[in-house]
């Protein structure tokens, strides 16, 4: 079998793991506090152009989610997303596990605009019921979204003076970043620096065996954020294995690298769908594909490759997800590719 279902069912880069059993018996301080940890994060702070940046590693997309938000919130406010977001659809609650709540919006292809998001924060501001209500504390956005669909430069820009007029700091959900990246010319990691009050460069979806790299420009969210990163249970003791994926990654440029693999190997696979007049239900750029597939065709499919089951209605037709990674091969591709010719 070989699967498409998701972009981190592989192990991580062949690189990483020569580093680390390379590294293996060195003698490090624990936490984050060791020289790979202090490289790496000079290395990142240097692609976002942003010296003053905090950098904290943490391990899973998951529990990097919950940290932000809960070190960003105060007990009565909430964090406003779309409601396709990742914090309000597939991490089981974990943020309501923090006494905060999500405040969710309709999406737009996964998306929010300025426009929702000014509307959202001022009818709850000006409640009559204000102090009964939760309040909005800042807003959360992933780029992918959730739909594999991106934010343009236009509309982070337009997000970003919205939630600074409003005093919200707007978080970045990066887990897939690197695709974002490589699939989008107009952003950059500076771009991101620049707009985003925090945001995070994935490394679990993208090659890495775990890792999330947390990049904090905003001076006011930067104190005592590793007492939360304790508190949420995301401080690793062995911090360094975090530290050594990301000098691996960013000093050669293998991160964008390994990225544009993933990306290069779905664009195939988009034209190859598009060519046999299959669907696709959302205008996807990055990795992530999303065909509207019969039953009869998710059977012929399904008996060579995994596919990821999205939206399934019981009907005659129904949302996959495709997803490639920073391992698929081009052999594993045109396999695909070659089946889906003959639907």
């Amino acid at each position: 079998m070989i699967r498409f279902d998701s972009d981190y069912i592989e192990g991580c880069h062949p690189k990483i793991l020569e580093a680390l059993a390379k590294t293996n018996m060195e003698q490090t301080p624990g936490y984050g506090k060791d020289k790979h940890c202090a490289h790496a994060r000079e290395l990142i702070r240097e692609a976002c152009n942003a010296p003053d940046a905090d950098i904290h590693f943490l391990v899973g997309g998951t529990q990097t989610n919950t940290t932000v938000i809960a070190a960003i919130l105060r007990p009565w406010e909430g964090v406003i997303a779309a409601d396709t977001g990742h914090i309000n659809c597939h991490e089981t609650g974990a943020i309501e596990s923090t006494g905060h709540k999500v405040l969710p919006l309709p999406h737009a292809n996964g998306k929010l605009t300025a426009e929702q998001i000014e509307k959202c924060v001022y009818a709850l501001r000006h409640d009559g019921n204000y102090e009964h209500i939760v309040q909005p504390g800042m807003v959360y956005i992933s780029q992918p979204t959730e739909y594999g669909t991106m934010y343009s430069k236009t509309e982070l820009q337009a997000i970003s003076e919205v939630c600074r007029a409003a005093g919200l700091p707007l978080f970045l959900d990066g887990a897939r970043l690197g695709y974002g990246l490589a699939a989008d010319g107009t952003l950059s990691l500076p771009d991101y620096a620049e707009l985003c009050d925090v945001f995070y460069i994935g490394g679990t979806k993208v090659g890495f065996l775990f890792g999330e790299a947390v990049v904090i420009t905003n001076d006011a969210l930067k104190k005592d954020f590793r007492n939360m990163i304790k508190q949420r249970g995301g401080m690793l003791a062995k911090g360094r294995l975090l530290g050594i994926q990301y000098e691996v990654m960013f000093e050669n440029g293998l991160y964008l690298e390994v990225s544009r693999n993933a990306v290069a190997q779905a664009r195939k696979i988009r034209a190859a769908l598009l060519e046999m007049g299959i669907p696709l239900a959302y205008d996807s750029p990055t990795n992530q594909l999303f065909p509207i597939l019969t039953r009869a065709q998710y059977a012929e499919l399904g008996k060579t490759f995994e596919l990821g089951a999205w939206d399934i209605s019981g009907g005659e037709a129904d949302i996959f997800r495709i997803c490639t990674s920073w391992a698929t091969t081009e052999a594993n591709a045109d396999a695909l590719i070659a089946a889906i010719r003959t639907l």
